[in-house]
């Protein structure tokens, strides 16, 4: 299975100190039922809570709630029994970072682990694993927060089971939940994957990893309406013909 490794994310996070949101086209706040673009701050795994990183737990995103923020990116992986939940990577070097390498048995440190397994082992020794019910759960609880939705998977079919689990659980739930989810997407095609799943009301293309030129970011943006994500050396390239129209600043905070 192909995952996005640690190293390189936390090269983009630090890139990413700016995260630039394009609007071409129509005023999306007038449009929009959500006021998702009135906020300017995102925070990366749920943000962090006593200097750490990356946890995707519960307490980070209550505290960071408290401290003022609505946005939530969070990393989004399935077990090994086909559960979603918030995880950066299955990984040994992401055990070691999340404090597990006591509690978990050598044998699944750097594998994928089932569904108890991951929830039974707490972040630190004391912070609580998240699963996409209990994101959900918090989502109900705060109905001015939002989830942006950062998949691990590169794999299509993973992917799109990702989202075929996030959509249809927060559809039991309460389909209103799914205006307050903005996906992010990898490549163009992947849009219309999701569109067929459920049009969700914000989308943002991240580029990060997209081989796309300016040209074709353009055009794609003006025929769809997805939003944009860039690292800054992009948007600040002399050759750069992306903030030719009109930006919207984010900050991306840890």
């Amino acid at each position: 299975m192909n995952k996005r490794k640690l190293i390189p994310s936390m090269i983009m996070v630090s890139a990413l100190v700016m995260l630039l949101i394009i609007w071409l086209g129509t005023n999306k706040e007038e449009n929009s039922g959500t006021d998702f673009p009135n906020y300017r701050i995102v925070a990366h795994a749920m943000g962090s809570i006593n200097d750490l990183t990356y946890t995707n737990a519960f307490e980070a995103f209550v505290a960071n709630y408290e401290q003022g923020t609505r946005i939530f990116e969070t990393d989004l992986l399935l077990t090994e029994d086909g559960k979603l939940v918030a995880r950066h990577e299955w990984t040994t070097q992401m055990s070691e970072m999340l404090g597990q390498t006591k509690t978990l048995p050598a044998s699944k440190q750097g594998t994928i682990l089932s569904y108890d397994e991951f929830m039974d082992t707490p972040i630190q020794g004391i912070y609580s694993p998240l699963d996409w019910e209990k994101i959900l759960d918090l989502l109900q609880h705060y109905p001015d927060a939002y989830i942006v939705t950062d998949t691990k998977e590169f794999d299509s079919g993973r992917m799109m089971k990702e989202f075929q689990i996030l959509t249809e659980s927060a559809e039991r739930r309460d389909p209103a939940l799914l205006e307050r989810i903005i996906p992010q997407i990898y490549n163009r095609s992947m849009l219309e994957q999701i569109n067929r799943i459920y049009p969700f009301p914000h989308v943002i293309y991240t580029l990060y990893e997209s081989q796309d030129s300016d040209e074709q970011v353009v055009e794609f943006v003006k025929e769809s309406g997805v939003d944009i994500t860039m690292p800054v050396s992009r948007a600040t390239s002399n050759s750069s013909k992306l903030l030719s129209v009109r930006v919207r600043g984010f900050m991306l905070i840890p």
